[in-house]
């Protein structure tokens, strides 16, 4: 069970995030601590900044700032604005107050517990940094030259030892102030309060956030156990998601998890065989072992880590990477790839590999690439402007090459790869050319609430994500393993399950309620999918069909892995569309119609089975 806020797979659905259940059990048991939220609003950050709510010493301010050179003045500036190229500096420092004053503390009450303070990005990092020194510098100065607080992010030169150092009861900072990287996957026991000093889309996200407190710490407190942590909301987090809003993480990987789980994409793809030259082969092996070595750094005594521990040692081995399916693409996507350790790399470089990657992978998947391709000519354009660096200057021809051919658009895999490894360090030249104001208007707070953890509230009692739950905690089930490897069920299989999902985890009204009349099989199967090797088994017909062109078997695949990920196939209308058409239409592909008139029996065999009739 994923207590930290890991989620795999099976633990989203409609934004419900099933480990927050979880976690609640996990509290109740003692196994982790639960938390206190203290929200509060601030006038700024909830309303934005308006002139005429202005004293009149800072609608001066606010004019000398934002006139232009017509005399134009707007109105207001808007609360997407604050933090992202506006910092205000009283709106700083009053959650600097808050945080500083209503805290968990250690050394009888002498010092803020290990705290993560969330920003928005760098620049909002730094800003906060600055208030905190200037607000605090009897704190700033009097830790035998250690920062008090300090920014952890992609800016970082050497970001994990600061991560280590910040992990180490015994060593500053006492204040970690991070840009993505320790919102998920790190482990310190220590920390005592989380401060969400941005907004967070993504439920999922939320949950792995609040994560980072909540593990158990015995005798942390002057001898007392961790009992529970306070988590600081100054953007409306948890309101957010008290309305039911909130997007699907599967979109909000963090970048290093991100290109992890396109470089084992693009392995999966090179298998194909019109891929085996020398040096593509070469490349797809440079990679495995890339991804085979980020595997291996995951520290397999982090609490999240050993939630997915079967996976990790499935693909910390070379050897299972032979011949990997569809399926462990999506294994990795959502087991491995969230768990990936960022590097210690520029920040710029990486999310130049990613770009790169992202190329690469959609000319093996033949997809279009234009926006890509574009963002490749503009960072290409950034540092011929700035042409007079050295470094610079030692690829002119390839960036000539780039900006005056054809050469992107006849580019293959090595030539994107020279790209990649020819410019990726010279990616932080670019002029950054980012209009930002810094401000210190009064802000104010509008309301301030202490609340109980919501661990237990209806979001979390959803019969939806107990079901979803139970299953996956049972998929050695004689008849959830029937329905995952496609065997027919019998009457006392569908007995089996109303017992399971109409006593067990509810009653039939709560499953009528969610899913209507949908049949048990079918449910479970839409959960668990359909095993690769019975989805194979089952069209083994067609895929070993020496008779079938080549686009033939690459529609019979795709539509193999679609019920893999989906468990069956009941509206067939998906097959007008990519990636069944990439090919052409069904009618284009089948001219023989008894061979597509097979290839449907199948599909309605393998739905029998499930019980849907």
């Amino acid at each position: 069970m994923n207590y930290t806020g890991s989620y795999s797979i099976f633990e989203m659905e409609n934004g419900v995030p099933t480990y927050g259940y979880d976690l609640a059990q996990a509290v109740k048991d003692g196994y982790l601590v639960d938390y206190m939220s203290v929200e509060t609003v601030l006038k700024f950050i909830e309303q934005g900044i308006s002139y005429d709510e202005l004293s009149d010493e800072e609608k001066e301010e606010y004019e000398d700032t934002f006139e232009d050179e017509d005399g134009n003045l707007p109105e207001k500036i808007s609360s997407s604005a604050i933090n992202t190229w506006l910092f205000n500096e009283d709106t700083i420092r009053q959650v600097l107050d808050i945080v500083m004053k209503d805290s968990l503390k250690v050394n009888y009450g002498e010092m803020i517990g290990k705290t993560i303070i969330f920003a928005k990005n760098h620049k909002h990092a730094e800003k906060i940094l600055e208030v905190f020194n200037k607000e605090y510098p009897h704190l700033a100065k009097n830790n035998n030259g250690q920062a008090f607080a300090k920014v952890i992010d992609n800016y970082m030169t050497y970001s994990q030892s600061a991560i280590d150092e910040f992990s180490d009861s015994k060593k500053m900072p006492q204040i970690a102030i991070s840009v993505d990287m320790l919102d998920t996957g790190i482990d310190v026991p220590e920390v005592l309060n989380l401060v969400f000093f941005k907004k967070v889309m993504s439920k999922a996200k939320f949950w792995q956030m609040i994560g980072r407190g909540t593990r158990c710490c015995p005798g942390l407190i002057d001898g007392e156990d961790k009992s529970k942590f306070y988590i600081f909301d100054f953007c409306g987090n948890f309101e957010f998601f008290r309305m039911g809003e909130g997007k699907k993480a599967v979109t909000r990987m963090a970048l290093q998890g991100a290109i992890f789980n396109l470089m084992f994409q693009i392995v999966y793809k090179l298998q194909d065989i019109k891929y085996q030259t020398d040096r593509l082969m070469e490349f797809r092996k440079s990679l495995v072992d890339a991804v085979v070595e980020k595997v291996k750094e995951l520290n397999r005594e982090n609490f999240a880590v050993r939630q997915h521990i079967k996976y990790v040692d499935l693909y910390s081995k070379a050897e299972n990477y032979n011949a990997i399916s569809y399926e462990d693409t999506l294994l990795v996507r959502e087991e491995l790839a969230p768990l990936v350790l960022p590097d210690n790399d520029e920040a710029t470089a990486v999310r130049f590999d990613a770009l790169i990657y992202g190329l690469e992978l959609a000319q093996l998947a033949g997809e279009k690439y234009g926006k890509l391709k574009t963002d490749l000519i503009k960072k290409v354009k950034g540092i011929a402007s700035v042409a007079n660096i050295p470094e610079i200057v030692a690829q002119k021809e390839l960036i000539n090459t780039i900006l005056h051919t054809d050469y992107v658009e006849r580019a293959g895999i090595d030539e994107f790869e020279h790209i990649r490894e020819n410019l990726r360090n010279l990616m932080k030249y670019i002029p950054r050319n980012q209009v930002r104001y810094d401000t210190d208007f009064t802000d104010d707070i509008l309301s301030y609430e202490w609340n109980e953890s919501e661990l237990e509230n209806d979001d979390l009692k959803n019969y939806k994500a107990k079901a979803e739950f139970y299953i996956h905690q049972h998929l050695d089930n004689a008849v959830i393993a029937k329905l995952r490897t496609n065997q027919p069920l019998t009457r006392l299989d569908i007995e089996s399950l109303e017992k399971i999902l109409w006593s067990e985890v509810g009653s039939q009204e709560d499953y009528e309620r969610e899913y209507g009349h949908k049949p048990l099989g079918e449910l479970v199967r839409e959960i668990v999918g359909l095993d690769m090797n019975a989805a194979k088994e089952a069209f083994a017909e067609f895929l070993d069909d020496t008779n079938l062109d080549s686009r033939q078997i690459y529609f019979v695949n795709q539509i193999v892995e679609y019920i893999v990920h989906n468990g069956m196939m009941t509206d067939l209308s998906v097959l007008q569309e990519s990636p069944f058409t990439d090919q052409g239409s069904v009618v284009d592909i089948f001219t023989d119609l008894s061979v597509w008139a097979g290839i449907r029996k199948v599909i309605d065999g393998i739905n029998y089975n499930a019980g849907v009739m």
